[in-house]
Parts: C-alpha cells; sequence; structure tokens
C-alpha cells in the first residue's frame, strides 16, 4: 500500500552514531550549544502542508492498493482499489480495480467499480462497471457499460450493487460487421446439419 508522507531525515536504525552526533534542537529558541541536554530518540515531525497532487506517470504500473488524504492524478496504470479526495485519470491511464473519491474526473479507461461525490465522464473515458454516485455528468463521446445509481452517500456504500435496483445506462456496442456471413438457411449447402 501507498500512502504519501514527508521525511526529514533518511532512517537508519544500524546507524546509532549519527543520532548520537546529531545536533538536538533547542526547544526555546536559543542556540544548540547545550551538550548536555539528554538525546531523544524521536523525530521531528513535519507539519502537513498541503502540495499539488500526486502524480502516477504513464511509465509506471502499480499493482497494489492506494490511499491517500490528497489528490492523486493517474496517468499510468493501477491494477488495485484507490481511494483518494480528487482523482483524476489521464487519457493514457488504465484502472483495474475500484475508484472511491470525493471528486473524480475520467479521461481514461476504468475496469471496476465507482463510489463518488461526483463524477464527470469526459468524452475520452471508456468506464465497464457500476457508478455509484451523488452527482454525475457524462459528455457525448464517452463510453460506459454498467449501472449507474445515485446515493446520498456513496462513499460509505459498502454493500454489493444490486442489478435489480440499479438503473441501467445504455451503452453503444460496436461490432465489426466485415468479416460476419448471414446465416444458412436449412437445407442449402452451406447448412450443417
Amino acid at each position: 500500500m501507498f500512502s504519501k508522507s514527508k521525511i526529514t531525515t533518511p532512517i537508519d536504525a544500524d546507524d546509532k552514531t549519527a543520532k548520537q552526533n546529531s545536533p538536538v534542537p533547542a526547544t526555546d529558541g536559543a542556540s544548540s550549544g547545550n551538550t548536555s541536554s539528554p538525546q531523544t530518540n524521536s523525530r521531528p515531525r513535519t507539519a502537513s502542508v498541503s502540495s499539488g497532487p500526486s502524480l502516477i506517470s504513464s511509465d509506471l504500473k502499480i499493482i497494489g492498493n492506494m490511499l491517500t488524504e490528497g489528490d492523486l492524478q493517474i496517468e499510468g496504470t493501477i491494477e488495485g482499489d484507490i481511494r483518494a479526495n480528487l482523482v483524476t485519470i489521464g487519457e493514457s491511464a488504465l484502472i483495474r480495480g475500484e475508484v472511491v473519491a470525493d471528486e473524480l474526473i475520467v479521461n481514461g479507461h476504468v475496469i471496476g467499480r465507482i463510489r463518488a461525490l461526483k463524477v464527470r465522464l469526459s468524452a475520452s473515458s471508456r468506464v465497464e462497471g457500476d457508478i455509484l454516485h451523488k452527482t454525475i455528468a457524462i459528455e457525448a463521446g464517452a463510453e460506459f457499460e454498467g449501472f449507474v445509481n445515485r446515493k446520498d452517500d456513496p462513499i460509505n456504500d459498502t454493500v454489493k450493487q444490486n442489478p435489480t435496483t440499479a438503473k441501467p445506462v445504455s451503452s453503444a456496442v460496436i461490432t465489426d460487421t466485415k468479416d460476419t456471413k448471414p446465416a444458412a438457411k436449412p437445407g442449402t449447402p452451406d447448412a450443417k446439419s
């Protein structure tokens, strides 16, 4: 599982001399020249700073679940479930798993269930799976195959989708008709007995 965090110092449990030789941070704003203060094993914590979205580039493939409280922009391939605040799935991205988010923008390919408060399927998107949403926008040209169901709280809905209660969305199925022949009538030379 991946999670977004910030590390201020490298962690090396075997390097005790680095801990002993590292300066102790002053707590009163004075200089840290006082060497009589006891050493502690605790590391300084960094304040959580809001930064841009975490980026999964197009040359990256992740097998496993992803969890973040921040935003996530995906251009690569993920085989696993995703949970984040805002998820943007790029045109080159492929997701195989469930996507749970406050807001989801799909420009690429998702194979799996979607649960989000706001869902937007762009014209380049392709979704194969059910969508549980509070609000949804589907642009002309988007490909969608599955059921769509409005929920007041789709993120915390853990009940499996029941196709009898979901509202089906019509989807276009395009087949190549060049290689197909009409069925032969009984009694003709092409008919098999």
